[in-house]
Parts: C-alpha cells; structure tokens; sequence
C-alpha cells in the first residue's frame, strides 16, 4: 500500500515499516502524519472478555512508555519506534469489521498500552471513529500522561481504567521511576468531569503491600469515589519475565512471589472498608 507517496511494507495485515524511511522527505512526511494523528505506532491487539472494559472488547496495545514499572508484563510496548506503522484508516477499518459484534457482547474498544497517552492525536482520532460507530471506548493509562488528554479526547472515552501504582510518592519513584502527583491530579480531572473510572492497583509483595501504601491509594479513591465503579486489586504474577529476558533487561523482581490469597483478601478489604467495590 503508499503512505503519503510512499511504499508501505505489510505483513498481513499489519504495517510494518515505511519503503525509504531514512529519507528526510519521507521521514517529515511521516512525523506530519503522526501529529495529525492519521498515523499511529500498534503494537498488537486482541480480543478479550472480562477484562480491559465491560463485555467483550476489542483492546489494541499502542507503543510507547515513559514509566518504567518494575512489575511491566509488556516491557516490549515501551520503545514507542517498536510499534507497527499503522494508518487511522486501517485500524477503524479493523474496528468497523467487528463492532457489529462488539455492540452484541456488550463490549467495545479498549486503547492501553505501553501509555496510549503518548500518541494522543492519534488516540482522539481512534475515540472519535469508535464514537461514531457506536461503540462503548475506554483509555487504560497510568494517568501520568493526563495533562496531554484534551478535552476533546476525554469527550470521546466511556471510561478510564486507571492505574495507581503507588501510595506513597517513594514508593510510586521506586516502581515506576517517575513521579505520583500528575496521576492523582488526572483522577480528580476525571472526578470533575464526571468521567467514570476503574481503579487497577498491582499489588506487589515487599514493593506495592505496605499498609500505609495501601491506606493512601485507597483514601485517595475514596476521594473520587463518585466516579469509581470498581477497584482491580491484581495480584502480581511473573508472566512478562519471559519478555524481559529476551529484551536483555535486568527484571527487578525475578525473585518476587505473587501475593498470597491471605494478603490479596486484606488489601481488597482495605478498599472495601472505605465503601468501595473491589474485586
């Protein structure tokens, strides 16, 4: 297929790479696309049901992340490059191929990432397209990114999965290497504008399980309370190792166990003593 009158290389129905990208013309021509937000990095997509969203959901995993969480299972999402060249046209039109059953199992679309948050033009254009065919739209983020989002991308999201790392600010540094308050400052954004919003909390054993950790993610939902319609604890498990591996990174937490039921009932009862739903 061309891209701007250029060659573009397809395996299947993924693009690939873009025939004569070291050409300045063509690279320009490229970067114009991408702030537009007709061009976007993918890294993969998948159907799933009962997660990600309500029903069944179509969830594409877009390229690029400035967090470096120690407990990533996609730690090959973070390099936005990495991603497969894909135009706004064709993934809609992947979109389009399924929403008739999407709207069936009471579903929809899913943007997450890597942070899908890093390419917002091309995120508010995917929203808007799912909008328009009727489809139920949520943003997986980490909320760090929440000053990009415009108005005119948050109009188009049916809800926000957001992950809150962390507590404590130490503790959300030593996690994701960055710093806490522009999430907390994007989950009251969302309270404001009504926004409803799944909570996701990873709980780590020896990093993420403090009790006041704990306590401070949960008061703080409580806080937003009346946009959260649930709270994910999700105990930690170790199958990104694998990835990290082959990526050649050192992976932090090789040794670490996953949390046992004992510890997974108390902190989800933490969140319910606050009036919470949490699963």
């Amino acid at each position: 297929m061309t891209f701007l009158g250029c060659t573009i290389r397809t395996t299947g129905p993924e693009v690939v790479g873009v025939a004569g990208a070291e050409d300045p013309d063509v690279r320009s021509a490229e970067l114009a696309a991408v702030r537009a937000g007709t061009v976007g990095r993918v890294h993969s997509w998948e159907l799933v049901s009962g997660l990600d969203g309500p029903g069944t959901r179509l969830t594409v995993f877009l390229s690029g992340c400035v967090l470096r969480c120690q407990y990533c299972h996609n730690p090959d999402t973070w390099r936005l490059p990495d991603g497969n060249l894909t135009t706004l046209d064709e993934l809609t039109d992947r979109i389009a191929r399924r929403a008739a059953a999407l709207k069936v199992m009471h579903g929809g679309v899913t943007l997450s990432g890597g942070e899908p948050l890093i390419q917002r033009p091309f995120v508010t254009n995917v929203l808007q397209r799912c909008k328009e065919l009727g489809l139920h739209t949520a943003l997986d983020t980490s909320g760090f990114l929440g000053m990009r989002a415009k108005d005119e991308l948050l109009d188009a999201v049916d809800l926000v999965l957001l992950d809150v790392k962390a507590g404590l600010p130490e503790t959300y540094r030593t996690v994701t290497g960055r710093e806490l308050a522009p999430t907390l400052r994007f989950g009251r954004r969302l309270r404001d504008r009504g926004t409803p919003i799944w909570i996701r909390y990873v709980l780590v054993p020896g990093l993420t399980d403090g009790e006041e950790d704990v306590c401070t993610v949960a008061d703080y939902v409580a806080s937003i309370s009346e946009v959260v319609q649930r709270v994910e604890v999700l105990p930690f498990h170790q199958m990104g190792r694998d990835k990290w591996k082959a990526l050649d990174i050192p992976y932090p937490l090789a040794q670490t166990k996953p949390p046992s039921d004992e510890l997974v009932t108390h902190v989800r009862e933490t969140f319910r003593s606050r009036g919470l739903v949490t699963y």
